[in-house]
């Protein structure tokens, strides 16, 4: 009698889906762009058709794609972002290039609420040679930040604020970056899902009218700004006259830059009332 085997057959390999097939799965799970996502999702997978299942499942589910494929392009990098942590946006490019344009020669710069370390990284990369610092009181985010600032020669600290800070740094920020959360309390509950269900709510949660952070970075900056500094930080169009507010009542001379395209508001301070 012919021996059989105690092992089983071996499986086919799973086919690698077609860019439109991978599209259209996408597709039927609400994803709007989803021939640029199966590009990013096949790309990301590195032809292995098993990742590609996944990550497809986990798009569909509702994970954001920057978690799904593992990173957010972001002023022309590739930033690491990982479950858990703040998506940067592309709208601040515009905080970034704001703060390029007013301080080309910055030396210093800070990164206040960083998330993934995105807005740090990509001043960073643009200015070359700095001292950059980027802080954040999430564990998760400074793990993630790590990622993107320690191999342009930064550091990461993980605190509330200033609090996070050398204090060697003191007077000396040339670029004071802070996109802190701003969405209103009341109003986390009608975000997207994606930033509702998988973004960590202290990274989105701006208190009552969503600009608390917002007053306790502006009353703090002047103390830690150069004196040519700039803070800049990211509001929305009905948050404006408020954040400008905080500014100036923080003895800094306020002004607003705005982007339709994107779009996209930034309010800017300098100390001492210079322009």
């Amino acid at each position: 009698m012919p021996h059989r085997s105690d092992r089983s057959p071996s499986s086919p390999s799973p086919a690698l889906p077609s860019r439109d097939a991978l599209a259209a799965t996408l597709r039927a799970a609400g994803c709007v762009f989803a021939e640029d996502e199966a590009d990013m999702i096949l790309a990301a997978a590195n032809g292995d058709p098993c990742a590609v299942e996944a990550m497809a499942a986990r798009r569909a589910a509702g994970l954001p794609l920057e978690l799904v494929v593992g990173w957010a392009e972001f002023g022309g990098r590739r930033i690491v972002v990982e479950p858990g942590v703040f998506v940067p946006r592309r709208r601040t490019e515009f905080l970034v290039e704001q703060a390029l344009a007013l301080a080309p020669d910055a030396s210093v710069v800070v990164d206040l609420c960083c998330g993934s370390g995105a807005v740090g990284a990509a001043l960073a990369a643009a200015l070359g040679g700095v001292d950059l610092h980027a802080a954040d009181i999430d564990p998760a985010a400074v793990r993630c930040a790590r990622r993107n600032v320690e191999s342009l020669g930064g550091h990461v600290h993980q605190g509330d604020l200033f609090d996070a800070l050398p204090a060697r740094l003191r007077g000396r920020v040339d670029i004071l970056a802070a996109n802190v959360p701003y969405v209103p309390s009341d109003e986390i509950a009608l975000l997207p899902a994606e930033a509702r269900d998988h973004e960590p709510r202290v990274a989105l949660d701006g208190g009552t009218d969503g600009l608390d952070v917002l007053r306790r970075v502006a009353a703090r900056a002047p103390a830690w700004l150069a004196p040519n500094g700039r803070l800049l930080i990211e509001t929305s169009p009905h948050q404006t006259p408020g954040a400008l507010t905080a500014l100036t009542d923080a003895g800094l001379h306020a002004e607003l830059a705005v982007c339709e395209d994107r779009p996209a508001r930034v309010v800017i301070g300098t100390p001492g009332g210079a322009g």
